[in-house]
Parts: structure tokens; C-alpha cells; sequence
């Protein structure tokens, strides 16, 4: 899988990753907890790591933590996990609680979720970095009425990484966002990268263009990842899953040749 470098300490991060949000929350005696085992499994064959939570995705962190207790080669991943309370005690609980949780002593990202009370956790944040504790710090948000307080704080506060809603029929973002992003040498993860779901069930009766295959491209998961990914600031997609065949696909998007510009402009036109 190719890589990028998160801006702010050149380490070389895969860009396909895998967000837990639904896909992770259920309990070790749901039919559905038994395949997350194979989800993980392919994420770390084709060489991703990043997995996303969130304290808001109810089970999912603490799924998460079981099954990479469990699994064999020890698991390379890269944690993302958030904060999403209010008061600064409230804040420190919430992520020792994750640590818990996730069954670690380090998280990758630790985000301030839909920047809620962010003045407040950033100085933990930036403390526990310091610290070792946590490697990166960022914001996260998924709609497009926050962006301009989004914009606000990126300008007004260093930040290693955002986690923003980018998808093919969801495009605002790359107004102001991500070209902001570039300027100040944030990491950027995409969540929400087909658009809530309906992208690719809009698109599923459609042919695949004719140069999709050029680019290695056998369906419109990965054709709407790759969209992505073209993009010179974003440096990694969290499509949610917790179907390993699925999760086999979506990792296909972050091999081969990036899309040109008048590949993304068709596809553009694609979806009106």
C-alpha cells in the first residue's frame, strides 16, 4: 500500500485506513463481532493500520482493544481515538478510559471530537504528547457548518492532523479546508468518504469508466476512495466496515497510480 507523510514529523502513514463507527459496536456475542477478527486481519495483509474510534461509537473502542489483544503477529496498528466531552477533568477521564479500553499505554491521534470544548482538552492534549502518552493531536468534525470554526482553530492552533467528511458528492472541503491544511502542514483523514452511503448506491448500476482498470480499479468503492486520495492534501481514508471482504476492496484503492486531474473532473461531472 503507498504511504504519505503526516506533515508534521515526515512519518510515512498508509493511506487506506478503517473507521469503527456502527461497524465495531457490538458485543462479543453478536454473529457480527466474530468476522471483525478477519476485518483486521485484512487490514494488516495489505498493509494499513490506521483505525479510527471514538468514546461517541459506543462498543467500538473497547472491541477494538479485545481483538487487537488477541491478535497474532502482534498488531501494527495505528490508533486514532477522540476525545467528546465537556470540562477538563471530564476530558482526562474520558481518555483514560480509552487507554483502557484499547488495551494500550500510547495512542497514536488523540482528536478533539466535533471540536467539543476544544480550548479546554488542548492543553491535555499537548501535555500528555509531551509526555509520550499520546504521538499526535488533532480536531475532527464531519459537516460542513463547522468549517468555518474549523478553519478557525487550524489557523489560530498548530495541529498535527484533521479528521474531516471528504467524499466524490461531498465536496465543500476543498474550498478552504484542505488547501488551508497544505499551508499549515496538517495531516488530513477523510471520514464519511461515500458521503453517508448513498454514493455508491447511486453509482452501482453505472459502468465503471474505461480507464479504471488502468489505475487498478474494479469497483466504485475504490474508484470513490481514489477520488480522494488524487487529492494532494489528504492523507489518509477511513471508509467503515465490518466485512472483511469489504475491507479487502476498499485497501485495493491505496495501490496503483493515482487519478489525473481530468479522470477526477469526469467523475465530477459523474455524479452531477
Amino acid at each position: 500500500m503507498l504511504t504519505r507523510a503526516i506533515p508534521s514529523s515526515n512519518e510515512p502513514l498508509p493511506i487506506v485506513g478503517l473507521g469503527t463507527y456502527r461497524g465495531f459496536d457490538v458485543a462479543p456475542s453478536d454473529t457480527a463481532y466474530k468476522q471483525l477478527h478477519a476485518v483486521l486481519n485484512a487490514l494488516f495483509e495489505k498493509g494499513a493500520k490506521v483505525i479510527d474510534s471514538s468514546p461517541m461509537y459506543g462498543r467500538a473502542e473497547q472491541t477494538t482493544g479485545e481483538l487487537l489483544s488477541i491478535h497474532q503477529p502482534r498488531s501494527p496498528a495505528f490508533l486514532a481515538t477522540k476525545v467528546w466531552t465537556r470540562g477538563r477533568e471530564e476530558g482526562i477521564a474520558q481518555m483514560e478510559q480509552s487507554f483502557k479500553l484499547l488495551q494500550t499505554d500510547r495512542i497514536d491521534l488523540m482528536q478533539i471530537h466535533n471540536l467539543q470544548d476544544w480550548k479546554t482538552h488542548l492543553p491535555t492534549l499537548r501535555q500528555w504528547k509531551a509526555e509520550g502518552r499520546i504521538r499526535y493531536i488533532g480536531i475532527s468534525h464531519y459537516t460542513a457548518s463547522a468549517y468555518d470554526e474549523v478553519e478557525a482553530v487550524l489557523k489560530a492552533e498548530p495541529m498535527d492532523f484533521l479528521q474531516i467528511n471528504y467524499a466524490l458528492d461531498d465536496r465543500a472541503v476543498e474550498k478552504r479546508i484542505l488547501p488551508l491544511c497544505r499551508e499549515r502542514g496538517v495531516a488530513v483523514i477523510c471520514n464519511r468518504p461515500f458521503g453517508g452511503g448513498g454514493l455508491i448506491a447511486r453509482l452501482k448500476g453505472k459502468p465503471l469508466p474505461g480507464w479504471a482498470a488502468q489505475v487498478g480499479i474494479n469497483s466504485w468503492a475504490q474508484l470513490a476512495l481514489k477520488f480522494l486520495l488524487a487529492h494532494p492534501a489528504v492523507t489518509c481514508v477511513i471508509p467503515g466496515t465490518s466485512n472483511p471482504r469489504y475491507m479487502t476492496e476498499n485497501a485495493g484503492a491505496g495501490r496503483g497510480p493515482m487519478l489525473t486531474d481530468a479522470q477526477r473532473q469526469q467523475l465530477i461531472a459523474l455524479v452531477g
